[in-house]
């Protein structure tokens, strides 16, 4: 087994209260970090876990794990644990996993997964939309999909998500989040493979040639894996070919470096939106890859 057999990856590093007097990882830790790569995997999949298991109306338990030692991970090390879903049966799934320091192989691992009525836990049919998720993104296939329109068309569940992140989670006064330019924007959002929306975002018109994109926001538990960047992405196209030259946005401080990673620059000096840190960042179009 190497690296070339995952396409999914989660990192860590061993920390000191996870070794013994030599240094070594206890082995009973290796089971944890499978654990914790399992929960990162159903992110990869942009499935929000509990409200995805609400819908397909059960839950997912692990019935069998094995670990195979081939040496040892020492304290301070970085490591790979590398994550795939071998097989789905009836009620059961299969994954693979792998753990690497670099490209040594250290731990190997099968862990068997049982879907169950969550009240009973009794095993069930594993739904065929998540059969589909699973298959499909040990494919290769796009887990999203990003859909724009109108307030009218998309501006029940862009608002949904809106409401989560900036009312509730910030905490910013409802009567600022809403305003009239959400029926003139062009609104963008993120479907997962269960249909539930998960990101959203929106193009106002431009002036002088540069676009404004705002209102960018991701489900909580879903942030790091890419999502925004694809709504963002796709808002950007949009305004590319309407014919905008640029694109400006106000970034909250805390999300400057995912902005500047896509090519945005920061311009003029840091405000305060809504009791937030913000600060004006521009990118020409189209942006970098």
């Amino acid at each position: 087994m190497n690296r070339e057999d995952f396409r999914f990856f989660h990192r860590l590093r061993v920390r000191w209260a996870e070794v013994d007097m030599q240094k070594i990882v206890f082995n009973a830790h290796y089971l944890m970090y499978f654990d914790t790569a399992v929960a990162d995997y159903w992110r990869a999949l942009a499935m929000p876990y509990e409200e995805a298991m609400q819908l397909l109306q059960g839950d997912i338990y692990l019935k069998k794990g094995t670990v195979e030692f081939h040496a040892s991970a020492r304290m301070d090390d970085r490591l790979d644990v590398g994550l795939k879903c071998a097989r789905v049966g009836n009620s059961s799934m299969l994954f693979t996993g792998a753990i690497f320091r670099a490209e040594e192989l250290l731990i190997t691992c099968e862990l068997v997964y049982v879907f169950a009525d969550p009240a009973t836990q009794t095993s069930r049919p594993v739904p065929a939309l998540l059969r589909e998720m699973l298959t499909g993104y040990e494919a290769g296939e796009p887990m999203i999909q990003v859909k724009t329109g109108t307030w009218a068309e998309l501006g029940a569940e862009a608002g949904r998500i809106r409401t989560e992140v900036f009312v509730k989670e910030q905490r910013i006064p409802a009567e600022l989040e809403w305003d009239e330019a959400d029926a003139t924007a062009l609104h963008a959002v993120a479907y997962n493979r269960l249909g539930q929306a998960i990101a959203t975002g929106r193009l106002l018109p431009a002036t002088g040639g540069v676009a404004k994109i705002g209102r960018m926001a991701v489900h909580q538990v879903l942030r790091g894996g890419g999502f925004g960047e694809q709504v963002l992405r796709t808002l950007a196209l949009e305004a590319a070919r309407r014919g905008d030259r640029a694109i400006e946005l106000h970034a909250q401080r805390t999300a400057k470096d995912f902005y500047a990673r896509l090519g945005f620059e920061p311009q003029g000096t840091p405000f305060e939106e809504a009791g937030i840190p913000h600060l004006t960042m521009t990118s020409a179009l189209p942006l970098e890859r």
